[in-house]
C-alpha cells in the first residue's frame, strides 16, 4: 500500500507528487484497469491468444 506522510510545512501539491508516484511504482492503477470490469473464462483465453498471435507476427517481421 502506498503511503505518504507530509513533512512539516510542506505544500499539499509536492505530497500529491509524491503519492502519485508512489502509486504508479507500486502498480497500483495498473493494476486496477485490469480488474475494472469482469473477464469470463472465455474473454480471457480469446484476449491472450490475440496478444500470443500479435507478438508471433511482430517477431516474424523484424526477421529478415
Amino acid at each position: 500500500m502506498a503511503q505518504v506522510i507530509p513533512g512539516d510545512g510542506e505544500w499539499i501539491d509536492s505530497a500529491l507528487r509524491r503519492f502519485k508516484r508512489e502509486v504508479s511504482k507500486a502498480g497500483i492503477m495498473a493494476d486496477a484497469r485490469k480488474h475494472r470490469h469482469f473477464e469470463t473464462p472465455l474473454e480471457k483465453r480469446k484476449r491472450k491468444a490475440t496478444a500470443v498471435r500479435k507478438s508471433k507476427r511482430f517477431s516474424r517481421r523484424s526477421k529478415p
